[in-house]
């Protein structure tokens, strides 16, 4: 694990750069707390207006399942419930949680390790695909769904030997745990024949990731299409569905955002075959923009000319920014609240390291990141924290509390997507 990367003096956010609704709920949680405060303030309401925004371009032939991974607090995955045609889950405790929310909607399930007891849960809940990772897979599934008399459609995830799109963040032509290599895909499908359960209704190809461009975007769906099609042709598969997972990214601060209009405008003209339907997958593209993690400073010093900022809280509680190797900018909330007889460390207009409370060097968050003032007690707030956060995190190491969570009244969703709009002009270092 590598520390972020410097912000090389780069500024932090300004305080003004937060929904006034954020603000207040902040420094009302922390007020005359017995502990300091650290967790995750969500709007539901943020998450739901990029779900509209997405599925209001998209043609009908396409189907956006919200993948559940990326943010599985149950109030934001409810709020999305409605505003999306169903949810891709990776485990069991994810597949209850999406029926629980929408009993209707469509459930698509994906992972690269799932076991006879996974596959019987999500038979049983009524999956509507499985995308599965390999011929032994394949096999157990449908052996699954013959002692359960129930048929299940699966997908097969390929991956392909290349993805010829210019500009794209390709995930696939190499060795990993995750889909069936392209020349497999002859002898699965050869297999699957024979299977008396099981019905392969098309193809996964989940081969691009954090994709920031529009026209890039429509390409690789193409792409994938074509893919798709030539496959099925090829070996008498009726091509039913064509899964192309997420990948439209997030800039996290740093430029600008994805344009959905214009992915829109570029995706209309696409004619999927008849009856076919695509899937997207989209995670944090949904959720970054409706989470903020805020820690208490805890303390402020110096040593050897890098003045450190301590927070209750760190990795133990949001690893994205090392764990991704991002520069993730935060602002300072102040708090008049100080409970101690003697002056509050500070340090104003400079550079400072964000870190926590584990005993490893590695718990950092932000590096040489300049703010104008920060004082033991005030609130450190990272933006864009409605993905892999919470969950990503890595809470068991020391013991110490979990990252707590809390949910912004839906009102100030519109707010909120304001302080997700300024972040595009925080310039880069």
């Amino acid at each position: 694990m590598d520390l972020p990367p410097s912000a090389a003096g780069a500024p932090a956010l300004a305080a003004d750069s937060l929904p006034p609704a954020v603000v207040a709920a902040l420094v009302d949680q922390a007020a005359d707390r017995s502990d300091p405060l650290s967790g995750y303030l969500y709007s539901p309401a943020v998450a739901v207006a990029r779900a509209d925004a997405l599925r209001a371009a998209l043609p009908d032939w396409a189907k956006v399942c919200y993948a559940v991974k990326a943010n599985s607090y149950r109030p934001v995955v409810a709020a999305l419930a409605g505003h999306v045609d169903g949810f891709e889950v990776a485990s069991a405790a994810e597949a209850t949680l999406a029926r629980s929310v929408r009993p209707d909607g469509l459930l698509v399930a994906a992972g690269p390790a799932k076991s006879d007891t996974l596959l019987r849960h999500l038979i049983a809940h009524g999956v509507d695909v499985i995308n599965v990772e390999s011929l032994h897979e394949l096999r157990r599934v449908d052996r699954i769904a013959a002692e359960l008399d129930q048929p299940v459609a699966v997908t097969l995830r390929v991956n392909p030997r290349r993805v010829a799109v210019a500009g794209a963040l390709a995930m696939g032509g190499k060795a990993t745990q995750f889909g069936i290599p392209e020349a497999d895909v002859p002898e699965v499908l050869e297999q699957a024949r024979a299977l008396r359960r099981t019905d392969v209704v098309g193809f996964h190809l989940h081969v691009v990731g954090n994709n920031l461009d529009a026209a890039t975007h429509v390409a690789y769906l193409r792409w994938c299409l074509r893919f798709a099609q030539d496959t099925a042709a090829r070996h008498g598969v009726r091509l039913r569905v064509v899964d192309i997972g997420g990948g439209i990214g997030v800039s996290f601060g740093r430029g600008p955002h994805f344009d959905v209009r214009r992915f829109g405008e570029l995706v209309a003209d696409v004619r999927p075959p008849a009856d076919c339907q695509v899937v997207l997958e989209p995670g944090r593209y949904l959720v970054t923009g409706c989470g903020w993690y805020a820690a208490e400073v805890l303390d402020v010093k110096h040593a050897y000319g890098t003045w450190f900022v301590v927070l209750r809280g760190g990795i133990n509680h949001f690893a994205l920014p090392v764990s991704w190797d991002i520069l993730h900018p935060f602002t300072v909330v102040p708090v008049a609240w100080w409970p101690y007889p003697w002056p509050r460390p500070e340090v104003r207009d400079a550079p400072v390291t964000v870190v926590g409370e584990l005993c490893t060097t590695e718990d950092t968050l932000v590096r040489d990141m300049t703010v104008d003032r920060v004082r033991a007690g005030d609130l450190v707030v990272f933006p864009d924290a409605g993905s892999y956060g919470w969950e990503f995190a890595l809470p068991e190491f020391l013991g110490h509390p979990r990252a707590e969570r809390w949910t912004l009244d839906s009102p100030a969703g519109a707010d909120a997507l304001t302080a997700v709009r300024t972040l595009a002009s925080v310039p880069s270092p």
